[in-house]
């Protein structure tokens, strides 16, 4: 996804491209692909989320309601839902065959960074302004706000779904789902960390910095 408003899908093992999505009127900031790898979603400045076939290229559907930037969209792990987060400090959930809205979630006081589904889909994590916001898919309800941070940027559940992990400021933090305790922060990075991720097997976090590197964590 780019700031030139397109979406490009490459061929992984050869690098070369196999098409370019155009629709967005604004750059698109965030992607996520389906389970199934059929479906690729994304979120644009132009305020929508857009659906597309990932085979063919073709929108499927073109999701509106935001009222400001869209950053992060997530697909749930069976393909149903779509999870949106929103400069507009809200979180949209949506039924991802129809397009239809099916909630918005309220709470955070700033605009909306990151969204993510647990492994099972039954809980969403979102983070805004300096919280990180856990909620039941199922019902929109607050579960629990983890406070620590000057700064909350990317969030990521581990596969297992027992722990979170959060990019801030110059460090990564790791919390206990369950407790919402801070279990531990990592330093090394010396510029603000803007991207995070687990491994499948949880035993891994990688991280991205404006400090130009990527650090490679060992989590056990």
């Amino acid at each position: 996804g780019s700031d030139d408003n397109t979406i490009k899908i490459w061929d992984r093992e050869t690098g070369q491209l196999q098409s370019t999505l155009t629709g967005h009127q604004e750059r698109v900031y965030s992607l996520a692909i389906s389970a199934d790898g059929k479906t690729i979603v994304s979120g644009s400045w132009d305020n929508t989320i857009k659906i597309w076939d990932r085979e063919t290229g073709q929108l499927q559907s073109n999701l509106t309601g935001h009222q400001d930037y869209v950053i992060s969209v997530a697909i749930s792990p069976d393909g149903n839902t779509i999870v949106s987060g929103s400069w507009d400090d809200t979180i949209k959930i949506w039924d991802r065959e129809t397009g239809q809205l099916q909630s918005t979630l309220f709470g955070h006081k700033e605009g909306v960074n990151s969204v993510a589904f647990s492994a099972d889909g039954k809980t969403i994590v979102s983070s805004s302004d300096k919280t990180i916001k856990i909620w039941d898919r199922e019902t929109g309800q607050l579960q629990s706000t983890l406070t620590g941070q000057n700064y909350v940027g990317l969030v990521a559940f581990s596969a297992d779904g027992k722990t979170i992990v959060s990019s801030s400021d110059k460090t990564i933090k790791i919390w206990d789902r369950e407790t919402g305790q801070l279990q531990s922060t990592l330093t090394g990075h010396k510029k603000g960390v803007n991207s995070v991720a687990f491994s499948a097997s949880g035993k891994t976090i990688v991280s991205g910095s404006w400090d130009t590197t990527i650090k490679i964590w060992s989590f056990e």
